[in-house]
This record gives structure tokens, sequence and C-alpha cells, in this order.
């Protein structure tokens, strides 16, 4: 698709860096809205004033500069990049059409083969309920295997398929057991079923 993405934050750069270097790079620009602080997400009104900082938010802007698309969504949201991306094909269709061909020309990649048995979490390195999930296992001393959706082929389009299409995380995979989101009681009781705890 003919598109650019770039991250904008109310953080200062180191902050930015820091964040960055922490999902392992990234391959799109970032840029500091700090100072004057906010003054690009108070001019697309997802500032919040009292609190310094702004809402999580995705705008999809055509070439001439008209906004498409807006989600303010949660920050522990991760919203559906399919969404984004019919957006981007709906504004640009002849893109749209060439990019189809071209994933039609190659050849199928092999088919993922994600972790089995025991207990598996799905999750992305900025997932605050995920790190919740972590600290849950390791009280109880259990071992558990951790996919990172963002870099395991497959992974994302897996946890899709068990959260009717969103990109839900944490999700568990306990023995064939399919927990879609962070719900400690839910959670607790599946590991007591199995005979984990």
């Amino acid at each position: 698709m003919d598109a650019q993405v770039l991250g904008i934050s109310v953080d200062h750069i180191p902050c930015l860096k820091a964040w960055a270097e922490s999902l392992g790079g990234i391959n799109y620009p970032l840029l500091s809205d700090f100072w004057p602080h906010g003054e690009i997400a108070s001019l697309y009104d997802v500032f919040i004033q009292e609190e310094g900082k702004s809402e999580r938010a995705i705008f999809v802007i055509d070439k001439t500069g008209i906004i498409r698309y807006i989600d303010v969504h949660d920050i522990d949201e991760q919203p559906s990049n399919d969404e984004v991306r019919a957006v981007l094909r709906e504004i640009d269709p002849a893109a749209a059409s060439k990019e189809q061909a071209r994933k039609e020309s190659q050849e199928p990649e092999a088919a993922p083969d994600l972790p089995k048995g025991g207990i598996v979490l799905y999750c992305t390195p900025w997932c605050p309920a995920c790190r919740r999930a972590k600290r849950f296992l390791q009280q109880y001393d259990l071992e558990y295997t951790d996919v990172d959706i963002t870099k395991v082929y497959g992974a994302a389009d897996q946890v899709m398929e068990w959260a009717n299409g969103n990109r839900t995380t944490p999700t568990f995979d306990i023995d064939d057991t399919i927990i879609v989101d962070w719900d400690e009681t839910k959670l607790r009781r599946v590991l007591i079923e199995k005979g984990y705890i």
C-alpha cells in the first residue's frame, strides 16, 4: 500500500527512543509532540489538558490532507489493523489492486508451527495486561511459553481467529482451552481445572 505510518507522542525524545528500543526497534518514524506540549494532539482534539497526555488514537489522512478515518481507543486496547487496511484500500483502490496482485503471485507461506501444550501466552511487548498476566504466572512459579504476536509468524492470525477478528492480548492457550483477554478469575479457574495450581 502507498502509505506512510507516523507515530506521534507527547513524550520527549529520550522517552520515545527508550520505548522503541524496548520493542526491539520499530520501522516507522516517531515524532515528539513534547514542546509546545501536546500542540499537535490538541489540533486533532485528542490532548487531555488536565492530565498532560494524549488519548491513544489512529488517524488516516489522505494525500490531499483530509482525515478519512479516526479511531480513539483505550490505552489497553489494540485495534485491528484490518480495519485500517480497509480504509487504505478504499482511499487508493489502484494501489490496493497492485498489492493484492503481488501477494497472489507469491508462493504461499507454510502454515505456522505455533507452540502447543502447556501454558502458551500470546502477547505484545507494550500490553499492560500482558505484564499483569506474566506476573500472575510467575507468582505461581508456572512455566509458560511466551509468544510475541508482533514477531512470530502466524501468531497474530491465530489470536485473531480466537478473538473474533481482534488482536486481543493477552490470549492464553492452556492445553487447548483458550482464554481471550486478561480475566484473572477465569484464568485461575482453568489453571485449577487443568491441575497447574
